[in-house]
């Protein structure tokens, strides 16, 4: 999987967050966010924690708000949700800054945006410290299906192939005089589209012949050393903190 340590997600570099098995930071990642939308909404101070939480793995990362700002804009469609929630709600109005607004649609919003947002970082975080050709490995060493194990790999292994084929059709088009971005191109934007799923459907049966004429049975072999408990202990301090937490806001 030449070139996946250049992933744009990934952040080269040798912390101890770095260094930490995959299969571990994978689960670490999953139990904290549970944590986070297990978390009743008014606990405000939970919240809170979870990023205090996060901002110490980062620091101990080498992760800067600097990296992370651009690659939040992902959340931008549930910002926007967020945001009409308060004007589309029916139920108890208050008047903030001289708008009308939905005492439930503000809770819902809030609901949406601290998760979302908290979710965002805590899998950005697994990003930039988990090179992408670990993943497989991790997730085979988490005892997952092998079946899905290799749909991860081949995916990850092609992914890049078809993005770089997308944006050399783009390139192309550009070059003919075709402007992308005006309304009247939509048509042979979905055309390239279904262009582009015709020709990798096609490859995926060339490769999938390819695979089975060299033996393949279904899984793809991978081999990874297990982590050791001091390794899991590290990776798992944080999830588990996010569990009490989350027990603490139930309970208080």
């Amino acid at each position: 999987m030449s070139g996946s340590h250049l992933h744009p997600l990934y952040l080269e570099g040798s912390s101890p967050v770095h260094r930490l098995p995959a299969e571990v930071k994978i689960l670490a990642a999953f139990v904290g966010v549970f944590a986070v939308v297990a978390t009743p909404r008014e606990a405000v101070w939970a919240f809170g924690s979870y990023l205090v939480i996060l901002v110490v793995v980062w620091r101990r990362a080498g992760i800067t708000a600097r990296w992370l700002a651009p690659r939040m804009l992902i959340e931008v469609p549930f910002v926007v949700l967020a945001v009409l929630l308060p004007f589309a709600e029916a139920g108890d109005r208050v008047t903030v800054l001289g708008l009308s607004l939905s005492e439930p649609g503000l809770w819902a919003a809030w609901n949406i945006l601290v998760k979302g947002t908290l979710g965002v970082l805590v899998s950005l975080t697994l990003a930039a410290t988990t090179p992408v050709r670990a993943l497989p490995a991790g997730l085979s060493r988490l005892r997952l299906p092998g079946i899905v194990v290799t749909v991860v790999t081949l995916m990850l292994r092609y992914v890049n192939l078809l993005a770089g084929e997308i944006e050399r059709m783009r390139i192309a088009r550009v070059s003919r005089g075709d402007d992308p971005r005006t309304l009247h191109q939509v048509g042979a934007a979905a055309r390239g589209v279904g262009g582009v799923f015709l020709r990798s459907y096609e490859r995926g049966e060339r490769v999938h012949l390819a695979m089975l004429s060299r033996g393949f049975t279904g899984t793809v072999p991978l081999h990874a050393p297990p982590a050791r408990r001091q390794e899991w202990g590290l990776a798992l301090a944080p999830a588990l903190c996010a569990v009490a937490i989350t027990v603490t806001a139930w309970v208080v």
